[in-house]
């Protein structure tokens, strides 16, 4: 029988709210300034407008245009001011509007972000945040719908991360700010309206710690971001024939806890990792590599990738053939279990 992780009834909290996603990270934003008058947002329409996806609305209204700054359209010098303001003692929040516009700024968050600190020595902390919506799922413009995290995730000095729950937005948000390392925090745009219960009391996991979602027998499913509830989706579907997946949401992306997912491997024996970006060289590749590394002995089969295709993100109307949906990871499933 398979069923979902809860928690156990003698440590359920008692102040649970139900948010949808961006009103949990809102919540988030506003705590962790609250509680530290260093952290300062940064980004375009962020103040005002309170962002594309309104998940800095009011902010500005409650901490001031000091800590809640409009900037140009100018994403280069968005994270080079941002930079010099983490080197004065701030903790500055950067806001990347949409996923396909972070490369401008690229440069300076791949050659300067990231190796400050190891070219200091460790004596420079390099606390910044960089918000970035990604993945598909909203019939957007090219541009507006990438998946760029190997980038990142390739980045020595970075840590990667991206939450897929309200719960796991409203906490990893303020420990990503807490950091003393620059984070990139990848947030799934298909998410933004997801609500869930958040338990503003106590962090369930810390913030590099995979996350095992449901409990299965025969093969265990590891995504991220938005394709967690893919994962689920499918799960639910293989039940209806008789077979039992466990599904495992790894949340950050660099560092990558394996243990839960190594843990699960070795019980199932099978492993299908799902993916929006495209499968060249990408996060998948790694964690498949890595596994067959680590748990090659316990494997039934080998692991296997669904991902978005070679190419670049196609126009909204095609995002569906693009995107891995249930019955392309069913399909992976069947070839595992054929072996």
């Amino acid at each position: 029988m398979t069923d979902l992780v809860t928690t156990p009834p003698e440590t359920t909290p008692a102040a649970v709210e139900t948010l949808p996603f961006s009103r949990a990270l809102n919540a988030g934003l506003r705590r962790a300034m609250a509680e530290d008058d260093h952290v300062v947002l940064m980004g375009e329409d962020i103040g005002r407008l309170g962002g594309v996806f309104r998940v800095t609305e009011g902010l500005q209204a409650e901490f001031g245009e000091r800590r809640v700054l409009d900037s140009p359209l100018a994403e280069s010098g968005l994270v080079g001011t941002a930079i010099g303001l983490a080197m004065a003692g701030f903790r500055p929040v950067v806001e990347i509007q949409f996923d396909g516009f972070v490369f401008p700024a690229f440069d300076q968050i791949t050659t300067q972000l990231a190796k400050l600190t190891n070219r200091h020595e460790g004596a420079l902390s390099m606390p910044v945040v960089i918000r970035i919506p990604y993945g598909g799922h909203i019939g957007a413009v090219e541009h507006h719908q990438e998946s760029p995290e190997a980038y990142f995730a390739h980045t020595p000095g970075l840590r990667v991360v991206s939450p897929s729950t309200p719960n796991d937005a409203y906490w990893m948000i303020q420990d990503a700010i807490t950091s003393a390392d620059p984070v990139i925090f990848l947030e799934p745009k298909a998410k933004y309206w997801q609500k869930g219960e958040v338990d503003t009391t106590a962090r369930a996991l810390p913030l590099h710690a995979s996350r095992l979602v449901r409990r299965g027998t025969d093969v265990t499913l590891v995504g991220h971001g938005a394709m967690v509830t893919t994962l689920l989706q499918a799960a639910a579907l293989a039940e209806q024939e008789g077979t039992s997946c466990e599904v495992v949401d790894l949340r950050s992306l660099s560092p990558v806890d394996y243990g839960p997912i190594l843990d699960s491997v070795r019980r199932t024996g099978r492993m299908v990792y799902v993916q929006e970006a495209q499968g060249f060289a990408s996060l998948g590749s790694e964690v498949a590599a890595t596994v067959m590394e680590r748990a090659f002995y316990a494997l039934e089969a080998p692991v296997l990738r669904v991902s978005g295709f070679d190419t670049p993100f196609p126009p909204a109307k095609l995002e569906g053939v693009y995107l891995p949906d249930p019955d392309r990871i069913l399909e992976a499933v069947d070839r595992a279990l054929a072996y």
